[in-house]
């Protein structure tokens, strides 16, 4: 390139370096009217409520009352009298035992009972006559004694012969084999033709009423110690008329809460846990004898206690546990609290927050000085279970 043509190019260079820094150097229109840093937060106000406190404990679930059937008389069945699985009413046939034989002991004994009647007619005509010669002189005092004594004996000879009857008639109607209690029965354990007897340690069946059911939890012994302890200093009221939530094993929630019975009196030595019984109404059969389950045993109430999501809860470099709260200015400060439990997705906050005031639950990271927050509503992300 010629000389005058590189010094051309070199001026022309060097006169515009001034004007590109003039234009870098200028400020947009919008930079002056700038305003303070703002974020968005969300936020809640911190409420006091009535909370109960549950502990989640395994279950297994037990027949409110079960009935072995057994045979009180011995005898070949003759005949099953209800369908596997049905429902029966108390005192229901279930089985019939060949009755013949106690009928026949039903015929000896009213036999013998009419035997002992008549001589007790007997004896006492004997008497009437003997008492009749005692009072014209022509009979001894001994004679009428020795015939009262006959109709005492014969007495009791009638009194002995009703009785037998009566267990006689007693051995028939067990031939009868009937369910002492309502509910549903189950397989049947014998059939026609099979002899049972009063020895035999099969049942013939099971009846179960399972409308109600009973769901025995086990509990560790300390967590009792810990409720006396709760409950002598005021901070848990007693929850033995609050419901007991029944989850089944599905996961599902039971649609009938339970009832909190009573503690067992006594631990198991190898487990340390005692035995929690619980009623459940069973109307729909959805329990059975034998599932396992879980249930919210409630430990007690709460009252007054202001609760924040756990979203809430950040941590100090020490890992203590601390809460974002706004102020009436905009301005959000951490502040150490003490937390209490989790109760579906949320945490009791024992000390350190007041009722009213509002709590950043999203956007902590954004707290910053001289940066003023613009609060929205917190709406959880999905339902708390």
């Amino acid at each position: 390139m010629p000389k005058l043509s590189r010094c051309k190019t070199l001026s022309m260079i060097l006169l515009a370096l001034p004007l590109a820094a003039c234009g870098k150097g200028a400020a947009s229109p919008g930079d002056e009217a700038a305003g303070p840093a703002t974020a968005e937060v969300s936020v809640i106000e911190a409420r006091s409520e009535t909370i109960t406190l549950f502990d989640e404990l395994p279950g297994r679930v037990a027949a409110f009352r079960t009935a072995e059937i057994r045979p009180q008389v011995g005898g070949i069945i003759e005949k099953r009298l209800f369908e596997d699985g049905a429902e029966v009413a108390v005192d229901q046939p279930l089985f019939r035992i060949n009755p013949a034989p106690f009928e026949a002991d039903v015929a000896i004994a009213a036999a013998a009972l009419q035997r002992a009647e008549a001589i007790l007619r007997n004896a006492n005509e004997k008497f009437e006559r003997a008492r009749a010669l005692v009072e014209r002189n022509t009979a001894s005092r001994a004679s009428s004694e020795a015939a009262a004594a006959d109709v005492a004996q014969a007495d009791a000879g009638v009194a002995e012969a009703a009785a037998t009857l009566r267990r006689r008639q007693v051995d028939l109607d067990l031939a009868t084999v009937r369910s002492p209690i309502a509910g549903q029965v189950g397989l049947a354990l014998a059939s026609e033709g099979a002899l049972v007897s009063t020895s035999s340690t099969s049942a013939l069946a099971n009846v179960q009423q399972i409308d109600r059911i009973y769901v025995d939890l086990r509990q560790p012994a300390s967590q009792i110690d810990t409720l006396n302890a709760l409950a002598a200093s005021g901070a848990l009221e007693d929850a033995s008329a609050v419901p007991v939530p029944i989850v089944m094993a599905s996961g599902k929630p039971y649609p009938h809460a339970g009832r909190a019975l009573f503690f067992d009196t006594s631990v198991d030595p190898s487990t340390g846990n005692v035995t929690v019984r619980v009623e459940v109404s069973n109307p729909e059969r959805l329990l059975l004898p034998g599932m396992y389950v879980r249930a919210r045993l409630p430990r007690g109430i709460r009252r007054d206690a202001i609760l924040v999501p756990q979203e809430a809860v950040v941590r100090d470099p020490g890992g203590g546990p601390q809460l974002v709260v706004l102020d009436a200015d905009g301005q959000g400060a951490r502040r150490d609290v003490t937390l209490g439990e989790t109760v579906k997705g949320r945490t009791i906050v024992a000390s350190g927050l007041k009722a009213g005031e509002s709590v950043v639950v999203l956007g902590q990271d954004r707290v910053a000085d001289g940066v003023t927050l613009t609060a929205v509503p917190f709406v959880a992300s999905q339902p708390r279970t």
